[in-house]
């Protein structure tokens, strides 16, 4: 059976299968369709959240990040992990025990404002839609590829598959559905990555074979990738090129950005218990893990592939190189999605890749007889064309294909749901017609959750960036908005309505700002393999990708010294603020 035949077999089965998970478990109610009536358990909450969070970027874009930058790709790994860690112990317990829909509805109740409110919801939608492109760009890449259709094609059938499970639904749909999609998603990354740790180093676990010695050659995975990288003028791979203090504030960023993520926290009002929502998030990072372990052996061997496919012979030279008309098919293929671009330079007829972005180098590709790199390779294809450059079945490549599509639709659909949560639950009940009935709020959110699946296929046509770049972006604006309302809303009696609004809005601000300011320097220096510097021109060296933290801080001094400027909350709310820190298990020992 062909590839493409195969593709369409294996990724219209998982279809069926979401489409069926979200007939059978169709929302009934607001209850089921804003939270699935509270009756998750923590095992199946754990893998629906796995899948939640395991987007496009960590499935497509994240190892595909760690091929190119090498070391400087381990932020992700650790900003992202971590951050569900901070969400278990800080922030699940406490929301799930609140009992509340939504995040906004939780400020509004905590702040005691309607402004508040509203604002929460600007900077949900903000954050959103923000992470919500590069999931479209995600279901974009794999449909044009696989299934050999036009990316407004693949975007609209992925927006249709979207709109039956989230419209139909809701939460409950998508739960059930996106546990299915973490069995997908994982099965697709793990099994390439087995097969090919075994052809490349002999180990069948990719963890392992990490640090293992290439097959028979006696040398390290790691080393001989630092060798080959070097001499074509890249940095080393084993080797970070950013600051401290970048990779510090990015690690932070991506850590507090997860435990701010709005369709992550409401996945933990889903369990029926307090401490089901603790359990949920230890399952889930424990799923999560599967993948993350993975991710840094399956980036290195892509590398790896690459260059031995580009660079079969002695390196530097100039018969070594790679022919143009000898190009395997993998490379046809993805040239033809234009994520993989070719230009003979010098008419050799042979594909050069170097860096030609290091002066220190091009002296020596002159000498080869090169005239500039000829080789483009898109971040985010090496995890989807990894099978392929390994020259492994069909099966594995039309596996990855599903795997990749569910992660994107996974995380696509709960970001759509909250935002159809907000505009629905929050602003139309909350703001605008607080006697609507549960039926026409129940219908309300499923037209702005079609509305919010227009907008989004919108954006995946015309993303701002990368797929990781996208949701790093997210998380700057999650970590610089929400994240310091919540913390101080639990945890801080003396915050009060106008310092929650005013730090929220500082934050969302300045953030965002920030991002728009220094976007292109950000796309110039993350989209290339060379790691181009422009640090020189960022805040306290400080990246885009970072500044969140910045953003995260400034919320927090502008919230407090506001609240401190402000008169305190009444005493009813300081009271909701100790019962929610306090276990029920000892509100019941107190009386």
């Amino acid at each position: 059976m062909s590839l493409q035949a195969l593709t369409y077999l294996v990724v219209g089965a998982s279809f069926a299968l979401y489409i069926g998970i979200a007939f059978w478990s169709r929302a009934h109610n607001t209850g089921d369709f804003y939270i699935a009536g509270k009756t998750v358990s923590p095992v199946a909450n754990g893998m629906a959240t796995a899948a939640d969070w395991m987007s496009a970027a960590s499935f497509i874009s994240m190892a595909g990040l760690i091929a190119f930058l090498g070391y400087d790709g381990s932020v992700y790994l650790m900003g992202w992990t971590g951050g569900y860690v901070l969400l278990a112990l800080f922030l699940a317990p406490y929301l799930r025990k609140f009992g509340k829909f939504t995040v906004p509805e939780f400020i509004a109740e905590r702040y005691y404002s309607r402004t508040a409110r509203i604002v929460a919801v600007i900077c949900l939608i903000f954050v959103s839609f923000t992470y919500v492109a590069g999931q479209m760009r995600g279901v974009g890449i794999v449909f044009s590829r696989f299934l050999e259709v036009d990316v407004t094609v693949g975007l609209i059938i992925g927006m249709g598959i979207v709109f039956v499970y989230a419209v139909l639904g809701g939460m409950k749909g998508i739960t059930y559905t996106q546990v299915a999609q973490y069995c997908v998603l994982i099965f697709a990354y793990t099994v390439p990555a087995v097969f090919i740790a075994i052809q490349i180093t002999g180990d069948p676990v990719p963890q392992l074979a990490f640090g293992a010695d290439i097959h028979g050659s006696g040398t390290g995975l790691l080393d001989k990738l630092d060798d080959i990288v070097t001499s074509l003028g890249f940095s080393q791979y084993t080797d970070g090129s950013k600051s401290t203090v970048d990779v510090f504030c990015i690690t932070l960023a991506l850590m507090v950005g997860t435990a701010g993520l709005p369709h992550v926290i409401v996945r933990f009002f889903t369990v029926p218990k307090v401490r089901d929502a603790r359990k949920s998030a230890g399952y889930a990072l424990l799923f999560i893990a599967i993948l993350y372990t993975t991710a840094p052996a399956v980036g290195a061997m892509a590398r790896f592939n690459l260059l031995n496919t580009v660079q079969p012979g002695p390196v530097g030279a100039i018969d070594g190189n790679l022919e143009y008309e000898s190009r395997p098919r993998w490379m046809r293929n993805w040239e033809n999605t234009g994520l993989v671009s070719i230009e003979d330079k010098n008419g050799d007829g042979r594909i050069q890749y170097y860096n030609d972005k290091n002066p220190e180098f091009s002296a020596t590709a002159e000498d080869y007889g090169w005239n500039g790199n000829e080789l483009v390779v898109d971040n985010d294809i090496m995890v989807l064309a990894n099978p392929e450059i390994a020259g492994l079945p069909n099966w594995v490549i039309a596996l990855v294909a599903a795997g990749g599509i569910a992660a994107a639709l996974s995380t696509a659909a709960g970001l759509l749901l909250v935002i159809s949560a907000a505009v629905s639950h929050d602003l139309i009940k909350g703001i605008f017609v607080p006697g609507i009935s549960e039926r026409n709020e129940l219908r309300a959110g499923r037209i702005a959750a079609a509305f919010a699946i227009l907008v989004a296929g919108y954006l995946g046509f015309d993303p701002p960036g990368w797929v990781a770049q996208v949701v790093a972006f997210a998380f700057g604006l999650a970590a610089a908005s929400l994240f310091p309302a919540i913390m101080l809303g639990i945890f801080v009696k003396r915050a009060n309505k106008q310092g929650a609004i005013a730090g929220m809005l500082a934050g969302l601000l300045f953030t965002y700002g920030y991002i728009e300011f220094y976007k292109g320097l950000f796309l110039k220096w993350a989209g290339s393999p060379w790691g181009i510097n422009t640090a020189d021109h960022w805040l306290f060296g400080i990246s885009p990708e970072g500044i969140g933290v910045i953003g995260m801080l400034l919320n927090f001094a502008v919230a407090l010294t506001v609240s401190h400027l402000t008169a305190p909350p009444p005493v009813h709310i300081q009271r909701l603020v100790e019962q929610i820190r306090v276990p029920r298990e000892l509100e019941s020992h107190h009386g």
